[in-house]
């Protein structure tokens, strides 16, 4: 149970995320019992990154909830393609989404320098998925992850929270139907400290040293992940690349 913390202002505001969160909270709250560790990790104020394992479809209804009932606003790297979509671009925008090209290029890093100074003057948060995607990995463990959560991290100058959660998959299984019954299956969630870039922000531009600063990430969430399941993580992270997989629903570079 997550002690009671001050709503921020973008909380306490009227906004958009005041009719999401009286629609989507409750009806994930008949899904899903949510049990919440780590919350003083995440800042009641300012602009942040958090870094979420990936299961199941239905993590971000559980990422979200919890970032609300914490009292800051959930927003998520969103593929740049949706905000051309008539009313949806319009919706993602009103909720400060934040968007991602595809691929990597002069203009996907250019975006990422503006989502990251336009965090920092909204003193908002987002919600990255350093994996990209559902982890392929057979037992459930964050594979490989993508340089996009560090990039904009550094780019900003921005914390960047690990989290990890457990208990999503057995509401809906990776890419199976949801499991409706019975409610309120037990879901577990834990925010770690920050992790600590300043090690890599001299060479912030170069591909091998965010590889590096994205393995340090990942180490993170595994550790966190492993504390929650009780057992240890492999010691060889897994690369669909390697086991000739490819990754659906990619949402990052």
């Amino acid at each position: 149970m997550a002690s009671r913390r001050r709503a921020s202002r973008e909380k306490s505001r009227p906004s958009v995320f005041w009719l999401l969160g009286a629609v989507v909270e409750p009806a994930v709250s008949l899904l899903a019992k949510i049990e919440i560790s780590g919350q003083e990790h995440l800042p009641e104020e300012g602009p942040y990154i958090l870094a979420p394992n990936h299961l199941s479809e239905f993590d971000p209804c559980v990422v979200a909830v919890a970032v609300w009932r914490l009292g800051r606003a959930p927003r998520f790297l969103t593929k740049e393609s949706l905000f051309r979509i008539p009313v949806l671009g319009a919706a993602l925008r009103a909720t400060g989404m934040v968007p991602v090209a595809r691929t990597a290029s002069g203009a996907s890093a250019r975006e990422t320098i503006r989502s990251a100074e336009e965090l920092v003057a909204h003193g908002r948060g987002v919600v990255v998925y350093p994996e990209g995607s559902l982890t392929r990995d057979p037992d459930l463990w964050p594979m490989r992850g993508k340089t996009g959560a560090v990039r904009l991290a550094l780019a900003g100058d921005l914390p960047i929270i690990p989290v990890a959660h457990w208990g999503v998959q057995e509401i809906m299984p990776r890419y199976g139907k949801p499991r409706l019954w019975p409610l309120r299956r037990p879901v577990r969630i834990v925010f770690g400290p920050p992790v600590d870039l300043s090690a890599y922000r001299e060479g912030s531009t170069q591909p091998a040293v965010l590889m590096q600063a994205t393995s340090v990430v990942m180490d993170r969430i595994t550790d966190l992940l492993s504390q929650l399941r009780g057992i240890p993580a492999p010691a060889e992270r897994w690369d669909p690349a390697v086991h000739g997989q490819k990754e659906t629903g990619r949402l990052e570079p």
